[in-house]
């Protein structure tokens, strides 16, 4: 296991974050990023809430507020798993291109077929 402070784990996934091309970077809409000590259900590394882009009708948005959708990154199980701090650096970066891949509305078969899993 390796300790990784949250301020150092929140770092990460910012990093994870910067490996988004600009261009698909720029079209994430209304989402939000996280990072939460402990996921809600066992074996989670991270977890994508929302609509995703692909499935935004005419109707998103319009009448009552629409929250934000929500990428979350725990940051213990990630922690866990790893045994180097370059171990988790790659880890995160997977975990969060996985979790932002979601709310593009790419699924976990694709996802496995890409190498993201």
């Amino acid at each position: 296991m390796v300790d990784v402070g949250r301020d150092r784990f929140e770092d990460l996934v910012a990093d994870g974050l910067d490996l988004i091309p600009p261009a698909l970077a720029d079209r994430m809409e209304n989402v939000v990023v996280l990072v939460e000590d402990h996921p809600t259900e066992p074996g989670l590394l991270g977890r994508y809430d929302g609509v995703p882009l692909t499935e935004r009708g005419e109707w998103y948005g319009t009448g009552d507020l629409v929250l934000p959708d929500r990428i979350t990154i725990y940051r213990w199980p990630l922690c866990a798993m790893c045994r180097t701090e370059e171990e988790i650096v790659e880890q995160v970066a997977v975990t969060v291109i996985h979790e932002v891949a979601h709310h593009f509305g790419i699924d976990d078969d694709r996802l496995d077929e890409l190498g993201w899993s």
